[in-house]
């Protein structure tokens, strides 16, 4: 079961993800999110680069909606969510490979790295509005070398979904979360 950090960490998400704040992911909610991460990227409708990112988009919906929605309405909660969350060590390899897509997609001058600016454009994408990322870019580059690699976004990916301790930097791939308070800090 979930504990209160991690629902409060996925919630973040999942929030950001719910265009109409209805308390439900829907298909209209992920086409949302598709065209703010065509917007950003900058992909002209009909282009392979649009096509891509619909795809990819439209994509996860049909896994999560596979994946989570037990009463079968097309809808999916938070809480069918934290069911997913509860069994990610067994569908770790599906994690992994969404972080990968997810890093290509990112990535978006294909150098193998998300630079400061590719990660806030990941952050705005997911929440459509402009966010400040200075102060999380750095907890999220691993070895300090100014990028995050495709190594280092996996883990960090996998972190985020299977971790419950605050101070794992996967805690922060999707942008700022709410702390619990931390004893010895």
């Amino acid at each position: 079961m979930a504990s209160d950090f991690q629902r409060r960490k996925v919630a973040s998400v999942f929030n950001a993800m719910d265009a109409d704040r209805d308390g439900f992911l829907e298909e209209a909610d992920f086409e949302a999110m598709a065209a703010r991460w065509t917007r950003i990227s900058g992909a002209a409708p009909g282009s392979r680069s649009h096509i891509l990112l619909t795809a990819i988009m439209m994509g996860w919906w049909f896994t999560l909606l596979a994946a989570s929605d037990r009463d079968r309405d097309n809808k999916v909660t938070l809480d069918e969510v934290l069911l997913v969350v509860d069994r990610v060590d067994a569908v770790c390899h599906a994690v992994n490979a969404t972080a990968s897509t997810m890093f290509d997609t990112v990535d978006k001058n294909a150098d193998g790295k998300i630079s400061a600016v590719e990660y806030r454009q990941l952050i705005e994408a997911w929440n459509g509005c402009e966010t400040d990322t200075d102060e999380i870019f750095p907890l999220l580059d691993l070895d300090g070398d100014g990028y995050i690699s495709k190594a280092e976004f996996v883990e960090l990916w996998l972190q985020f979904w299977a971790d419950d301790d605050p101070r794992s930097p996967g805690t922060w791939v999707f942008g700022r979360v709410e702390l619990p308070m931390l004893h010895g800090r």
